[in-house]
């Protein structure tokens, strides 16, 4: 069961949920708006709303600028859902943290990657491409088209979403082929985009949304947080024991007689 400003239903599963967010934006009040439209940060803005949605669930944030930005083996281990928002700073996070998600997600934790995380080190190591599209960022309108009303990520999701203002991106998407295409965007400037997609790596599910640029108040669109809240329930696979699928071909000799 979902929820949202206008049916008021929430999800009966409680996921453990850290929401993730590089934060330079709010650290440098960059644009100067960011503070007014977010005066929590982007991961205050959707863990406020989350918590709309999973009432009871451990939800936390991490940035960063904290200590293993926020993402211990611990902190991992309890971890049911991550959700990472990128933009400018994708250089700056720790390879070993990246290793360390990157374990997590295989053995189980769901990932959900918005916006520009597109280009963060995590996905592009999960899905093994560049990731790289095409944007413009004109504040032009963008609607968002459900294709396959029937994934549990598109329930109670009106087609289109409008988003009064947007960041453009634009295919090419260099992406492998998801295992759903639940989103398209349409752009005023006639681009359109896979905007939302799954994939699954290892035991764990994926889920990259593409809207909400740090420009514009997107993550308070109500059918925004909805798709995201569907988005997290859907990859949260509470219980995984956390191990990642062994490899089952010794390194010779297995299939030799003798």
């Amino acid at each position: 069961m979902t929820h949202d400003r206008e049916d008021d239903r929430t999800f009966d599963s409680k996921p453990a949920i850290v929401v993730w967010n590089e934060g330079v934006h709010e650290a440098r009040n960059e644009p100067a708006t960011i503070g007014a439209m977010y005066p929590r940060g982007i991961h205050g803005a959707i863990a406020e709303s989350l918590g709309r949605y999973f009432p009871g669930s451990g939800i936390s944030t991490a940035t960063l600028a904290d200590p293993e930005h926020g993402l211990t083996e611990e902190r991992l281990a309890g971890t049911d859902v991550l959700l990472w928002w990128g933009h400018i700073a994708h250089g700056e996070v720790s390879d070993d943290v990246v290793d360390r998600v990157h374990r997590h997600v295989l053995g189980g934790m769901g990932l959900v990657v918005l916006h520009s995380g597109h280009f963060s080190k995590i996905l592009t190591r999960l899905l093994g491409t560049t990731c790289s599209l095409k944007w413009r960022n004109d504040g032009e309108r963008e609607l968002v088209w459900t294709v396959k009303p029937s994934h549990p990520i598109a329930a109670g999701i009106a087609s289109p979403i409008v988003i009064p203002e947007q960041e453009m991106y634009g295919e090419l998407f260099d992406i492998p082929e998801p295992d759903d295409l639940i989103f398209i965007s349409s752009f005023e400037g006639g681009e359109v985009f896979r905007s939302g997609v799954t994939f699954s790596r290892g035991k764990g599910r994926i889920f990259y949304f593409s809207p909400g640029d740090q420009e514009y108040p997107v993550y308070h669109h109500p059918q925004v947080q909805r798709v995201i809240a569907n988005g997290v329930d859907w990859v949260a696979q509470p219980g995984s024991d956390r191990a990642a699928p062994g490899v089952g071909n010794p390194a010779r000799g297995w299939f030799l007689e003798g």
